[in-house]
């Protein structure tokens, strides 16, 4: 197992995780664009337990499309979002897979909430990518 480290733009907090991701994807939802500054945002989930924050992050509570609470978690120094923690998974961490050190771990295997996608972001039948429409 490799081991999974990252961490903000400007250093100040940094991860570790010793466990392997539980899934890997790319959320379309309206609010991960908005948070993201982007077209998606790409999430690796992994336990709980096994991740290590070194440094001190900010939680802003948030809705998810789906109704559920969503805790998004970024460098209060340089804005980088890091972590989103939903109710529905709450054994889970999905780390924003742009902070990790090496982007080479990640492989998104599915999509979601692919409905509220850009309009300009076209979603081929990608082998080994299952789409959830949302």
């Amino acid at each position: 197992m490799a081991r999974i480290e990252g961490g903000c733009l400007c250093g100040a907090v940094r991860y570790a995780v010793a466990a392997e991701p539980v899934m890997q994807a790319v959320c379309h939802c309206k609010n991960c664009q908005r948070q993201a500054g982007s077209g998606w945002s790409m999430i690796m989930g992994v336990p709980a337990a096994a991740v290590a924050v070194t440094g001190e992050v900010k939680t802003y509570q948030d809705q998810g499309e789906s109704g559920g609470a969503v805790l998004r978690q970024f460098c209060p120094n340089c804005g980088s979002p890091l972590f989103s923690r939903v109710s529905a998974a709450p054994d889970l961490v999905f780390i924003k897979a742009g902070t990790l050190d090496d982007t080479s771990q990640f492989t998104p295997r599915m999509q979601f909430w692919t409905d509220s996608k850009q309009h300009w972001v076209e979603i081929a039948g990608v082998p080994g990518v299952a789409r959830n429409p949302g």
